[in-house]
């Protein structure tokens, strides 16, 4: 009997390691061509441009005339958006709006609670402490005001409901996967005519689920990052196949398109960019990183990007150092 248990123990094991090698060469090994053709954009905040030191107009000026940019993703920040309860200022992301229009630039426009940069979760100081029931009948109310505003704007081509929301990231309340049905839901029944874009961490998920809820799955993608739980910088060992094969699957199971909502042209240090001292922001990202970001991104095969950072190249540019903003000119002619 215990030669029997003894052998089925082993039958197990092998069938587990066959599974386990199998899924690593399907990850890991191999390689996809390139997209025929790549629309790159930008990832833009007001918020973070201003805490740069810059003028947001500016600095959004610069990005669509100077580099030509015409895919712009931007962050439709609540607690600047809705200061106080049902009272609402949205003359910059109108202004915002308005210059995509005038240069025929696409826009996806990030909205909820959850919107990039730090500390993620943007939820008004005037709903903060309150009920979590409470605060998601907000957040509803918010996106409604949103979607209605502008869904009818030329500029508009998708809604990003959330940034990364099944992710645990940031100064945030728990993922809430039922929640997030419901904001994109909600969006759907208000505008049918723009898809939904759901995002999701690029290393660390398969976006099924991304997927069962939006039409189109958002992803990011960083190649070298502060880790703050081991204290030190890390180089993800992932090859661009890694990407490749997830997003062919996105599409063999659910149908789903994914494209590249975040892709690392900014450092991540050990703090805030904005106390980083530039020794140590070209640890993670310079012209040569900005050079192999492109290059690895090309080789997952996905045909849209929009790049993270574009504020701090301007950012540098006004220091005398336009060499990355120089580089990624060339992407966007």
């Amino acid at each position: 009997m215990s030669f029997f248990k003894h052998g089925v123990v082993r039958l197990i094991g092998v069938f587990l390691a066959v599974i386990f090698g199998a899924t690593a060469l399907f990850f890991f090994i191999g390689g996809g061509a390139p997209a025929p053709q790549i629309a790159w954009g930008v990832n833009f905040s007001s918020q973070h441009a201003e805490k740069l030191g810059l003028d947001p107009q500016e600095t959004y000026r610069a990005l669509l005339d100077d580099l030509k940019v015409r895919r712009v993703k931007i962050a439709a920040d609540w607690d600047v958006l809705e200061p106080e309860d049902d009272v609402f200022n949205f003359e910059d992301l109108d202004w915002q709006i308005a210059e995509a229009e005038k240069r025929s630039a696409s826009v996806l426009l990030v909205m909820g609670m959850k919107t990039p940069r730090w500390p993620e979760c943007k939820i008004p100081a005037w709903l903060r402490g309150q009920t979590g029931e409470l605060r998601q009948e907000e957040t509803k109310e918010f996106l409604s005001e949103v979607v209605l505003r502008y869904k009818n704007s030329a500029a508009i081509w998708g809604w990003q409901v959330e940034n990364e929301a099944l992710f645990s990231f940031g100064e945030c309340p728990p993922p809430d996967g039922d929640f997030l049905r419901e904001e994109v839901a909600l969006v759907k029944k208000l505008d049918s005519d723009h898809p939904v874009v759901v995002s999701d961490t690029g290393e660390w998920s398969l976006w099924f689920e991304a997927a069962r809820l939006g039409d189109i799955v958002g992803t990011t993608l960083y190649r070298k990052v502060w880790f703050k739980s081991l204290g030190l910088y890390i180089s993800y060992p992932l090859p661009p196949v890694f990407y490749a094969r997830r997003a062919w699957l996105v599409e063999k199971l659910f149908g789903k398109r994914v494209v590249n909502v975040e892709l690392q042209a900014e450092p991540w240090g050990p703090t805030l960019l904005y106390d980083l001292p530039k020794e140590e922001q070209g640890k993670t990202m310079n012209l040569p990183r900005f050079r192999n970001v492109i290059n690895f991104a090309k080789r997952t095969g996905f045909d849209e990007f929009y790049l993270w950072g574009a504020e701090w190249w301007y950012w540098l540019k006004t220091q005398g150092e336009d060499s990355i903003w120089e580089e990624a000119r060339g992407l966007f002619r």
